[in-house]
């Protein structure tokens, strides 16, 4: 990207996702997950206490499980995270680029590289002076969006040339992004059939995050409720849950997996299941929710189970976002 190009339109835009590790082995999955859980946005745990346990007994165990679950769900370009991210990356440039001309478009990772300074650096180098920051994490909460606030700061905490940043913390109601989920079920019901029941599956978060101020549980069941309406759901024909529990803490609930085994129980013998909070695919939706998940409602007395894809880089998921970026830069223009 050229000078020339920032020259004419003087913004830019770095999406921010968490990141994968660089290959499904062992040592590289370790790694990620050694940045990933030293966060202390992610682990609130007293530092003293949580890097000895990490180090020496969560990670030796649970990075050769965890690379056997990447495996499975690998792409031929990497993992699916940060495929799926740098494709939605690129349709969202050229939707600006339809709009208001070529804006310069940077994947950052919080966990993984490039990473938020890096994106900083790169846009610079194009003479960008005002950026917006887009987190991809719909439904804001401190352990994803308030990283992201964190490693900003961080990136420009010594800077002499400082740009203009605006972040756009959350769209968990944003009636493009609701409509662009509500077509993509839709369009799964058409080519694959409709389920009995529609699940929305979110990340969870440890339930004394909540009850320090953490608004994400609320943002979750806001955007259920808003694409729940937008499919014209009636209440018994939908729930939500939250996935990915980690440590013997208690989390948002209820959970997803024990939903999964209880939905058979209660007559739901053909399950639909989308995860709204997940902008892509990755680990936690192809192997915990489509592979795993999948296994959980078949071997409870479920017959059939469909997980409809996140949005990935479908061209109404760009447009949303690009209708998100444009409104928030109406005063650059």
């Amino acid at each position: 990207m050229t000078g020339e190009i920032a020259a004419r339109n003087p913004w830019g835009v770095v999406l921010v996702n968490t990141g994968t590790p660089d290959a499904p082995v062992s040592g590289a999955v370790r790694r990620y997950l050694r940045r990933f859980l030293s966060d202390r946005r992610v682990i609130e745990a007293p530092r003293w206490f949580w890097l000895p346990l990490l180090n020496s007994v969560i990670l030796p165990l649970r990075a050769p499980r965890s690379a056997a679950k990447y495996r499975s769900v690998w792409l031929e370009d990497g993992g699916p995270l940060k495929v799926y991210s740098e494709r939605l990356g690129a349709a969202l440039a050229r939707e600006l680029h339809a709009a208001v001309g070529a804006v310069p478009v940077r994947v950052a990772y919080l966990y993984a590289d490039p990473g938020v300074r890096a994106a900083f650096e790169a846009l610079a180098r194009c003479g960008v002076r005002r950026i917006v920051l887009l987190p991809l994490f719909p439904q804001m909460s401190g352990t994803t969006t308030g990283a992201v606030y964190d490693q900003a700061g961080a990136a420009l905490a010594r800077a002499r040339a400082l740009p203009e940043l605006r972040l756009l913390a959350d769209y968990a109601v944003d009636g493009h992004y609701i409509e662009a989920l509500a077509a993509s079920v839709r369009d799964h019901w058409r080519a694959q059939g409709r389920g009995a029941h529609l699940l929305f599956s979110f990340h969870g978060i440890p339930l004394s995050y909540v009850r320090g101020g953490d608004s994400y549980g609320e943002r979750c069941h806001a955007t259920a409720a808003a694409l729940a309406a937008a499919l014209g759901l009636d209440a018994g024909s939908w729930s939500l849950a939250f996935q990915s529990r980690f440590g013997p803490a208690k989390w948002l609930g209820p959970s997803t997996e024990e939903t999964l085994r209880a939905l058979p129980g209660r007559g739901v013998r053909a399950l639909d299941v989308l995860c709204p909070g997940f902008a892509v695919d990755c680990l936690e939706t192809l192997e915990e929710i489509a592979i795993a998940g999948r296994e959980s409602f078949l071997h409870a007395g479920g017959e059939r189970y469909a997980y409809i894809s996140a949005l990935n880089a479908r061209a109404d998921h760009a447009r949303a976002l690009a209708a998100l970026l444009l409104d928030a830069t109406r005063d650059w223009r």
